[in-house]
């Protein structure tokens, strides 16, 4: 080709898919999120994931434990031309965190232990079914609860010897029955008492696909369909489902990908 036909070419592709101009704030790094604003109307991809877009054209997207060092982010607008870009995701590494002494029906459940564990799964889905258009999580987060950080977002799991799933939040340790609040404001989509690898169960709806979760309750002091305000008791640390001893596991979701709650606050006082 001439350096005149190849001239034109980038020219058009240029056009076409022009450099994407929206400025993104949050943790681009695996387990991070980041909210941005494209204009009203517009559809949003992170890769081949739709985020959701509010009326006033906000968005949030949320990059998993493994997520690889790019990823493309692409705006349809309104008028159907479509920008895309590159972002660079800052890399991480992880621990290895070996757990001992557990029930084995708890590592390699029964068939019956098996499908009640799917019949719980299912019902924390559908608390995850219908994203808000709530802006709570704008807020800066607090800790829902003190005390030691006896595990944390990522590390690899060996439990009874066993390799499993990661480990997707941070743990508490703290006393049976110690106080655990929202830790920002948000709607309670789900609360259970026995589910039976995570035993008392609540899961906040902050917006946009944005959920919190906390595992291992004593006590669960809410019901779905909750309003609750940052600082709000909702229960107590407890140890039950698959727990070797009193803590809070809480848990942070964009949509089903896992996120790591503790960038959202500051060390643990």
């Amino acid at each position: 080709m001439t350096p005149r036909i190849l001239l034109a070419i980038a020219l058009m592709l240029s056009i076409a898919t022009p450099a994407l101009a929206i400025d993104l704030k949050g943790h681009l790094v695996p387990g991070g999120f980041a909210v941005g604003k494209a204009e009203p109307g517009a559809t949003v991809l992170l890769g081949d994931n739709p985020a959701m877009v509010g009326a006033d054209g906000t968005f949030v997207i949320g990059f998993g434990r493994d997520q690889g060092t790019e990823v493309q982010l692409t705006v349809i607008h309104a008028d159907g031309h479509t920008e895309q870009q590159m972002l660079g995701i800052a890399p991480r590494t992880y621990e290895i965190q070996r757990i001992d002494k557990l029930d084995q029906n708890m590592v390699t459940p029964d068939p019956a232990t098996e499908a009640r564990i799917k019949a719980d799964q299912a019902k924390v889905k559908t608390a995850r079914a219908n994203p808000s258009e709530r802006h709570d999580f704008l807020q800066s987060f607090i800790w829902p609860a003190q005390g030691p950080i006896s595990g944390v977002y990522g590390s690899q799991r060996i439990l009874n010897g066993t390799p499993k799933a990661p480990h997707f939040g941070t743990d508490i340790a703290a006393p049976e029955g110690a106080p655990v609040v929202a830790p920002a404001d948000g709607m309670v989509r789900l609360a259970e008492t026995g589910f039976y690898l995570t035993g008392g169960t609540i899961i906040i709806d902050h917006g946009f696909g944005i959920y919190s979760s906390y595992l291992h309750l004593s006590r669960v002091d809410v019901v779905p369909g909750e309003d609750v305000r940052q600082g709000d008791l909702i229960g107590a640390v407890g140890k039950t489902g698959r727990a070797t001893g009193p803590h809070l596991h809480w848990g942070l979701n964009w949509n089903e990908t896992r996120l790591d709650p503790a960038l959202l606050v500051p060390p643990m006082p």
